[in-house]
């Protein structure tokens, strides 16, 4: 069995749509590419509303829809002594990554999720769909899908696969 050797944490704000969302596809996009064992996958939220309780609803929902289970996710809340856990953190919007940037110690990069998606523009966000319903998870969903097969080929790069 492979020890893991690479982490990563993925940050939106209350650690309820879209970082568990895109936890559960990364996770499941690093195994199809046969990296399952060699990298951790956790999300977290930069603030603490949530913390300990179950990923939103809707999210849940459109999850299971597509064959991904995030039943077993309780939200958490990133603080600046997690740094040292992860060899990648990835914001899903720019507000996110200025305030993940703002607890970095120095030289830690805080990339856009969506930055991993070569046709996405440069900036490019995961918009937040707290407040709309399932078309907006629906969207989550398929712009976290195209992000993580860049994601996993930047991990496979990163640790030599």
């Amino acid at each position: 069995m492979t020890a893991v050797t690479y982490r990563v944490c993925v940050v939106c704000m209350g650690n309820i749509c879209r970082s568990p969302m895109a936890e559960m596809v990364l996770r499941k996009v690093l195994a199809d590419h046969g990296l399952a064992g060699q990298v951790a996958v956790e999300s977290a939220g930069t603030g603490g509303w949530h913390t300990g309780g179950p990923m939103d609803e809707r999210a849940l929902r459109i999850l299971a829809r597509h064959g991904y289970d995030g039943s077993e996710h309780s939200a958490r809340q990133f603080t600046a002594d997690w740094f040292d856990r992860y060899d990648l953190v990835l914001a899903m919007d720019r507000d996110n990554q200025a305030f993940m940037r703002g607890l970095a110690p120095a030289g830690v990069e805080v990339r856009l999720f969506r930055s991993f998606d070569p046709d996405a523009p440069a900036g490019a966000e995961v918009p937040d769909p707290y407040y709309g319903g399932d078309e907006g998870f629906e969207e989550v969903l398929t712009l976290v899908e195209t992000a993580a097969e860049g994601v996993a080929r930047h991990i496979a790069d990163e640790i030599g696969r």
